[in-house]
């Protein structure tokens, strides 16, 4: 049985189960009436300010422990006016040498309890990838130990059913 899904970033049909799930915005923006959303901030597909509040759109990554590669949540993270401002400077640069930064989870990611506003490091990479999320195992969040242990394929089955990606049991 093969399967295969069309892409909402790029339009295209691909091959496989999604292998990944992310946001076009902060919650708090995508909130805002669509008429008012271009007004009250200022965004594109990486970066966005609302007022004196910044954010970045990362990749969070669930290692899989049954296939090669990963689950990547596309989450915006909000940072520190400084931190935003350092990672808009190296943007086009390697920033993985960069010290992690504080930031927050600015998405309600579906199958998990309190991820809008969970504390998290944020770590710049190179010029064509997104920043990477790492959330402290200290939180005791299923999503650190997650990220620490990886998914089975059972596990990303139940992530694509919370995302819609696939239909349930």
């Amino acid at each position: 049985m093969s399967f295969s899904f069309v892409c909402p970033t790029c339009g295209d049909t691909h091959e496989g189960m999604p292998t990944d799930h992310g946001w076009k915005l902060p919650d708090v923006v995508w909130d805002i009436p669509e008429g008012e959303r271009s007004c009250r901030g200022k965004f594109n597909s990486d970066l966005c300010q609302l007022g004196d509040r910044f954010f970045i759109r990362c990749v969070l990554k669930l290692p899989f422990t049954e296939q090669s590669g990963y689950y990547g949540w596309g989450a915006w993270v909000e940072l520190s006016e400084t931190d935003f401002y350092r990672y808009v400077a190296i943007y086009d640069k390697d920033g993985s040498e960069e010290p992690t930064v504080p930031g927050a989870i600015a998405n309600a990611m579906p199958g998990y309890s309190q991820t809008l506003g969970m504390p998290v490091m944020v770590q710049f990479q190179g010029s064509t990838s997104r920043p990477t999320v790492h959330v402290p195992s200290a939180s005791g969040h299923p999503l650190a130990l997650e990220q620490t242990s990886g998914i089975d394929n059972r596990r990303y089955h139940a992530i694509l059913v919370s995302t819609g990606a696939v239909g349930g049991p």
